[in-house]
């Protein structure tokens, strides 16, 4: 459950007003979640559709939610419960604390959805409405054209830049987050299972108040953080391995996303301290740079270059840094994005089919748009030896010139570095950095507590 105050309900009705002024012309029904079993009479935690959260900041399920612009009124749809269902589940708002909660002049029961809609849809030829909306209301559309593609266009546009209360709930949960990684940095003990560790995150997390993650946290030790999306957290943690934890908690629906790489004992290992020294340099240079009409294609770019002359100082590569990039040589160390938007999702709103930009074939990256006040990234720049690629035949072959894969096999055991930080970008300057867990060398060591 979230903590409701003013400024929450404050931000959704200016979300609202937005979105009117954009569709002013058509009935606007937007969808909240619905539970999903697990197994028989036991559901999955339900967790909010994104886009209902950003209008109505209601986390409860089976709401519906009516922009009517001629009218000039905004519904919200409350389920109607039984007293059976209370006996299970406790206490269930009415309409007047709904009403009282949220901050929404009009609140109904769903069951009277259908009546409120035949006598709004006369004033409109269109609907915008989301595909949930549409699957279980189309009997009571007629007449009306369904856009569901214009109300999701219009809802990437608005979602992209955050308000001040919006950056204020990432704030918190980047807050809380990092006390989450630095337990995780001074508990951290060969022998551990992975899992021990998320098990820490998440009690961290819970106790000061993040009762949910914004995604499932990665715990991979040693040759585990080569892989990037890696689920198990089940290994036993070995001395001198390196660990990396990508994990964030979920404030208000707004997620933290924070990847730190650590050694554990304490001290990074020569090797351990050349490769992360590497990544550091790219992602600070990067966050540097991430000013307004910068495109976030060439802040990869750049990530791509700084990698490169790196692991060519450390004898991995070899040749022109322009060849390594465009080429390709680099993505075997490099295989992801520097960047993703972040917000109600932790892969966030791309902004619009209006904003992203053709991306050239050398960077080859999902997200490129040019980068604007209020939007909120993250910048996780990673080097990793995973046998996957360096072991392709025909990887090797393309790049044997380029690569020293002798030498990059003997780095299988040692995973990957991947360090990553949520940063909003400003109307001038360098942008505003959420994320304060340490992540200089002599930080981190010191976090470790040996």
């Amino acid at each position: 459950m979230f903590v409701f105050d003013p400024k929450i309900n404050k931000d959704c009705a200016a979300h609202r007003k937005a979105l009117r002024k954009i569709l002013p012309d058509g009935l606007t029904l937007v969808s909240g979640g619905v539970e999903v079993a697990r197994n028989n009479d036991v559901n999955y935690v339900f967790r909010q559709t994104s886009d209902f959260l950003y209008l109505a900041g209601v986390p409860e399920p089976n709401y519906f939610l009516m922009l009517d612009p001629k009218g000039g009124r905004d519904t919200l749809f409350i389920p109607r419960v039984d007293a059976h269902h209370r006996v299970w589940l406790g206490h269930v708002p009415d309409v007047t604390e709904t009403r009282r909660t949220y901050g929404i002049g009009d609140v109904r029961y769903t069951d009277e959805l259908p009546a409120v809609l035949k006598k709004a849809r006369s004033r409109y030829r269109a609907v915008y409405a989301d595909g949930g909306a549409l699957r279980r209301l189309r009997p009571h559309l007629k007449g009306l054209k369904p856009r569901p593609g214009l109300l999701d266009d219009a809802l990437q546009v608005l979602r992209a830049v955050k308000t001040q209360g919006e950056i204020e709930l990432m704030r918190r949960a980047n807050d809380i987050s990092r006390e989450g990684h630095v337990a995780v940095m001074k508990t951290a003990r060969p022998g551990m299972r992975e899992y021990e560790l998320q098990a820490e995150f998440e009690r961290t997390c819970t106790r000061l108040g993040l009762r949910h993650q914004g995604y499932p946290p990665i715990v991979a030790a040693g040759k585990n953080g080569a892989v990037l999306h890696y689920h198990h957290n089940n290994q036993v943690i070995k001395k001198g391995d390196l660990l990396l934890i990508d994990a964030g908690g979920e404030c208000g629906g707004y997620s933290a996303d924070i990847t730190r790489t650590f050694p554990v004992g304490g001290r990074f290992s020569r090797r351990q301290r050349d490769i992360y020294a590497v990544v550091l340099e790219a992602q600070k240079q990067c966050i540097d740079r991430a000013r307004p009409g910068v495109l976030s294609g060439d802040l990869h770019y750049h990530s791509m270059r700084v990698l490169a002359d790196g692991l060519k100082d450390l004898g991995f590569l070899k040749g022109p840094t322009d060849d390594l990039v465009y080429g390709g040589a680099v993505r075997l160390f490099y295989p992801h994005g520097l960047t993703h938007m972040l917000g109600l999702d932790v892969h966030d709103s791309l902004g619009g089919r209006k904003r992203q930009v053709p991306c050239p074939p050398h960077i080859r990256v999902r997200f490129n748009a040019r980068l604007e006040a209020g939007f909120a990234i993250t910048m996780e720049p990673g080097v990793y030896f995973n046998p996957a690629l360096f072991n392709d035949s025909a990887l090797r072959k393309k790049y044997r010139g380029q690569i020293d894969f002798k030498k990059a096999e003997s780095f299988y055991d040692f995973g990957g570095v991947r360090i990553e930080d949520d940063i909003v970008v400003r109307p001038s300057g360098p942008p505003l950095n959420l994320t304060s867990v340490p992540k200089e060398i002599d930080d981190v060591e010191a976090a470790c507590g040996y």
